[in-house]
């Protein structure tokens, strides 16, 4: 499940904008990401050497996923009939978060 949720979309669909994801692959994928950050943020927090290289890791990982999200969520956007450029609305305060998880929730269009 790991493979097929995200180390297929890091892989294969780094930077694939177009297309379509399925609710269940944005938040198995949104679910390990953010498993994998908090790891990285504990083993950071630590105060001895090992901490330094991994607060040196959790940045190389999300600054390494960054453009995979940004994808990922645009591909979510297209599968509910929305345009990608959607994803600017979480500029706006407050409001613009709540928009987008409403989005990321709505059910597939055919």
């Amino acid at each position: 499940m790991f493979k097929t949720y995200f180390l297929d979309v890091i892989t294969k669909h780094y930077v694939d904008f177009a297309g379509r994801a399925t609710r269940t692959q944005f938040w198995l994928f949104t679910l390990f990401n953010f498993i994998i950050t908090c790891v990285l943020y504990v083993l950071g927090s630590f105060d001895n050497g090992i901490g330094a290289l991994f607060d040196i890791v959790y940045v190389l990982y999300g600054l390494a996923v960054l453009l995979p999200s940004i994808a990922m969520a645009a591909r979510r956007l297209h599968d509910i009939g929305r345009s990608a450029w959607w994803l600017l609305i979480a500029f706006v305060p407050f409001i613009g978060g709540i928009v987008l998880l409403v989005f990321y929730l709505l059910p597939s269009k055919k």
